[in-house]
């Protein structure tokens, strides 16, 4: 049953994404809300954070809820000290509670932290580490804007086990230019050998806004053409199950039982909370289909000092309906590689995915993009590859 998880009591618990917008450099192929700083004000912003806490704990749809997952990303969350987060962590137990055995993740770059940061960390209650490595390539890694080399990944894993984290992820890059296909393979080879038991591994994109999409434009950089894309994709497809890591979602590997159960939740069309400059939320309604979806203010002084007079720093919002909520649970649940249960569809949204679907989804199957198969869809092969247009479809 595709609904928000119950704790004991019978309320639905929930996800809580917190940001943390500040880098010591912007990376060129970035779109987040990320700020390069030299400094910043992690005290206020620590208290912007907790005061959101108390306030949305106190309102529907998230009173009596506990969480079930807690995801510090960024920007750079290592930049701040252990003491912060676990502040923060002590705000959300005494405000929503945290069921046993939450999933609390904090991204990291490997060039920020070392072993007294992340006995630190593990000690403030993070218990899954997340590092943006890219690559061990350290052409590779100059040409992506990164602030660390090879070595300080490898040494960056080998402190996080010895700091007590046995869940660790590594984030790659691959198709960019300049990069070869062995070269891919090679990264993957590095990152497996250091035992962590979750790899994410992106495709190079050109996003608009980004350092890289100018240079692009203004014919600087050449991205690697979509056929060699796909052979990369493939190769990596490929490989990482082949070393045990699992291929679960378009751009996510683990072994079984290992997956980041906190993303889950967004590609399940789950309820979560995010709190911080440009943080996201959704909330399912509370019987029935649709929900609302809101952000934040982007901009961290300002989101600060909004934080600061009311716990509230939102800049929109918009009513989500049937018909969109219904398009958004079918690609969201397109990216895991088991797709959906039809059955799934059909209890969430009262009627069947063939009724509201079926024409759309017919030229998908027929151009065999689509499997259907004992009660599931999901992408095929070839759907993989051409994903965005086929959830386009859906949209």
């Amino acid at each position: 049953m595709l609904t928000d998880s119950d704790n004991g009591g019978g309320a639905k618990s929930f996800s809580l994404y917190l940001h943390i917008p500040y880098c010591q450099a912007k990376c060129p192929y970035c779109d987040f809300n990320s700020h390069a700083v030299a400094s910043w004000p992690e005290d206020d912003y620590v208290r912007a954070l907790i005061a959101e806490i108390e306030r949305r704990a106190g309102e529907a749809p998230w009173a009596g809820r506990r969480l079930k997952t807690i995801f510090f990303g960024g920007g750079t969350p290592s930049l701040f000290r252990p003491e912060s987060i676990a502040a923060v962590l002590g705000s959300a137990e005494r405000n929503f509670g945290i069921e046993s055995g939450a999933e609390v993740t904090l991204e990291a770059n490997p060039g920020t932290v070392d072993a007294a940061k992340l006995g630190g960390m593990r000690a403030a209650g993070i218990n899954r580490i997340s590092f943006g490595a890219q690559s061990f390539n350290e052409a590779r890694l100059k040409f992506l804007g990164r602030i660390h080399g090879a070595a300080e990944i490898r040494e960056a894993a080998r402190l996080a086990h010895r700091a007590g984290f046995e869940r660790l992820n590594l984030d790659l890059i691959f198709a960019v230019p300049g990069q070869t296909v062995d070269e891919a393979l090679d990264d993957i080879a590095e990152a497996a050998a250091l035992g962590p038991d979750h790899i994410s591994a992106y495709n190079l994109t050109f996003e608009e806004g980004t350092a890289f999409f100018t240079e692009m434009k203004r014919g600087r950089i050449r991205p690697i053409d979509s056929d060699r894309q796909a052979e990369f994709y493939a190769a990596v497809r490929e490989e990482l199950p082949r070393r045990g890591y699992k291929m679960y979602e378009i751009s996510n590997y683990a072994p079984p039982g290992h997956e980041a159960r906190h993303n889950l939740s967004y590609w399940r069309l789950e309820s979560y909370l995010g709190l911080g400059a440009g943080a996201h939320s959704f909330a399912r309604a509370g019987s029935g289909v649709g929900g609302r979806r809101w952000w934040n203010e982007r901009m961290p002084a300002r989101y600060v000092e909004q934080a600061l007079e009311g716990g509230l720093a939102e800049a929109g919002g918009e009513t989500v309906d049937s018909t969109v909520e219904r398009g958004e649970f079918v690609f969201l649940n397109l990216r895991l590689r088991a797709g959906f249960a039809l059955a799934d569809f059909e209890e969430r949204f009262g009627e069947s995915f063939d009724r509201v679907f079926g024409a759309r989804a017919a030229r998908l199957f027929e151009g065999e993009l689509l499997v259907r198969d004992e009660g599931r869809i999901y992408l095929s092969e070839r759907g993989l590859e051409l994903a965005d247009s086929v959830f386009a479809e859906f949209i």
